[in-house]
């Protein structure tokens, strides 16, 4: 399937290995961004500060929805869980957008030095996303404003899709969960369509989700309760644009993404799981800078991406 000028599947896929890559980088790297010698305690930050467990969902749900509608020039995306602010910083650094207010941004070796080096870093990029982001006007700490945020720029805007991911702890807000009757309130033809995005991993900071906890039917009834049409959606990216096509074709449709919390990491670190785990919320090998076997845990994880494929010093970003 092609969605535009060489765009298929496979582009989708390699767009979320590629923001992945930069987004276990920032969390970790100050020097040796290309893996071009062996990884070394020296090229790891001294002080480690992020959250790293929501990110492979927020990775993969910014690059279906950005091929799907890259045509649609009322499409916008608001993104629930501010703390992942390393994979929405990776995505706007390579789409470009960064670069636009921030010159030292460019999409080259340059630029990833700069984008990692920075990150959670004083006078750099903070840990969560905050209004010194393109588009951003919320502080990325405060959970439960998305989908209010995105009915609120719907409204009177019938020309506009509004694409909102929720964090499946975020939803256990007030806020967030009064806002499912939104659909009621700001439905209708002289407005724009919400398409919300439950990013189910099963797992906040300390403990299992709620809605983690729930059967499938349980919650698909729940969200029908609040007026929406549940589709669940998996990691497959031809399963995420065929269900973004089905999508189009309801009134008030509802995805369902369940992913692995901290998917795509460490598995087992010192005997503990991690991947699939709380303990994957925030840095999964929290001994880095001084532990040769996370050290080298680490280095397979980035190699895992094979970033070399997608990203070459004399050509930029192959994607």
């Amino acid at each position: 399937m092609y969605f535009g000028s060489g765009v298929t599947f496979d582009t989708i896929k390699r767009h979320v290995a590629v923001c992945d890559y930069l987004t276990v980088a920032q969390l970790f790297l100050k020097s040796n961004f290309l893996l071009e010698s062996q990884l070394s305690f020296e090229d790891i930050k001294p002080r480690l500060l992020g959250h790293w467990g929501t990110c492979h969902g927020i990775n993969l749900a910014y690059a279906n929805l950005k091929y799907f509608y890259e045509k649609n020039p009322g499409y916008s995306f608001v993104l629930g869980p501010g703390h992942g602010f390393p994979a929405l910083n990776a995505n706007l650094f390579v789409d470009g957008e960064l670069e636009k207010i921030d010159k030292n941004a460019t999409r080259n070796l340059h630029g990833i030095e700069y984008l990692c080096k920075n990150f959670s870093w004083p006078g750099g990029f903070p840990s969560h996303a905050s209004p010194v982001t393109p588009n951003v006007i919320c502080e990325g700490g405060e959970l439960g404003y998305a989908l209010a945020t995105a009915f609120g720029a719907a409204l009177g805007h019938p020309e506009k899709t509004i694409a909102v991911l929720i964090g499946d702890g975020e939803l256990e807000t007030a806020t967030a969960l009064s806002s499912l009757n939104m659909v009621k309130l700001a439905g209708g033809k002289s407005n724009g369509k919400v398409l919300p995005i439950l990013h189910l991993n099963g797992y906040k900071i300390s403990a299992p989700t709620v809605y983690g906890r729930k059967s499938e039917r349980e919650l698909s009834e729940l969200i029908r309760g609040f007026g929406y049409t549940p589709l669940a959606v998996s990691e497959s990216i031809e399963d995420f644009q065929i269900k973004l096509a089905d999508a189009e074709k309801l009134e008030h449709p509802f995805l369902i993404l369940k992913t692995e919390k901290g998917s795509g990491g460490p598995s087992v670190v010192n005997d503990q799981k991690v991947a699939g785990n709380y303990l994957a919320h925030q840095i999964p090998l929290p001994n880095v800078k001084t532990d040769e076997t996370e050290l080298k845990i680490l280095e397979e994880w980035l190699k895992s991406y094979n970033f070399a494929e997608n990203y070459s010093p004399e050509e930029g970003f192959l994607i």
